[in-house]
């Protein structure tokens, strides 16, 4: 399990587990630290993918299912063990989706809450239409990139760095801007939906997202552009909203 997961702090004691997942060409670090800031009633999973961190030498996913399988075949019997919330940041938000759903479809588990940050729901007509960012010319990609922020110009700059860091991302991008997903006819889950999204960020389609359960949906837009959760301010908004409808969740589920 080590392999896929990072938990930087185990807590048996936990009432309930968060999974994250990175965003496109990102690790776990930035998650999986979250454990050490979260009280002991919630233990947190970041999500390691192949290509990056300890799993460099692994080729990177090329769709969607490859990633649901991987997760899903580590996590089922954690998954059934405790409540859990799923959350996911741009690229993240969609592999919350798709694990969300495949979850519900294959096993009739759901989370008591998943975490949508940074992404039009995958179905949306804003999703479909935009444009396909790793298909840009390397020169073009550097200047998308440089423009969303959350990387430091400085190493946008080396081209060692670059030479490690642009294949995930990539690979990351040509997943999601691949994977097609119908608009549900009803909605699949039960649990509580919340959208996170920076307000200076590119317009996202949230409220799409209403339409994957029948929990209460809310929208919390906070300053900052599209990596708006790297601010410490905004991080402790996010962590503390998440702390309050965990606990509440967990008080529901039993």
């Amino acid at each position: 399990m080590e392999n896929v997961i990072s938990c930087f702090k185990k807590k048996s004691e936990a009432l309930a587990r968060l999974i994250c997942f990175p965003w496109a060409g990102g690790g776990s670090i930035h998650y999986a630290r979250w454990g050490k800031v979260l009280d002991s009633s919630i233990e947190v999973y970041a999500i390691k993918l192949p290509g990056r961190e300890s799993r460099t030498n692994e080729p990177f996913f090329q769709n969607m299912q490859q990633i649901v399988d991987e997760v899903i075949d580590v996590l089922l019997p954690e998954l059934k063990e405790k409540p859990f919330a799923l959350f996911g940041h741009s690229f993240g938000a969609m592999t919350s989706f798709a694990i969300a759903d495949a979850l519900k479809r294959l096993h009739n588990l759901e989370p008591v809450h998943i975490f949508l940050s940074g992404a039009s729901a995958p179905y949306s007509e804003m999703r479909i239409n935009a444009v396909k960012r790793s298909e840009l010319s390397d020169e073009d990609f550097l200047k998308w990139l440089i423009s969303i922020g959350g990387t430091p110009p400085e190493l946008l700059a080396n081209p060692e760095v670059l030479k490690l860091f642009l294949p995930a991302l990539k690979a990351d991008l040509q997943v999601v801007e691949n994977y097609r997903c119908n608009k549900p006819e009803s909605p699949l889950l039960s649990c509580p939906v919340t959208c996170f999204d920076g307000k200076q960020d590119i317009p996202h389609d949230l409220q799409a997202w209403r339409d994957i359960s029948t929990g209460d949906f809310t929208v919390r837009m906070l300053d900052g552009s599209h990596f708006y959760l790297k601010d410490s301010g905004n991080e402790k908004i996010i962590l503390d909203y998440i702390t309050k409808h965990l606990e509440t969740c967990e008080m529901d589920y039993l």
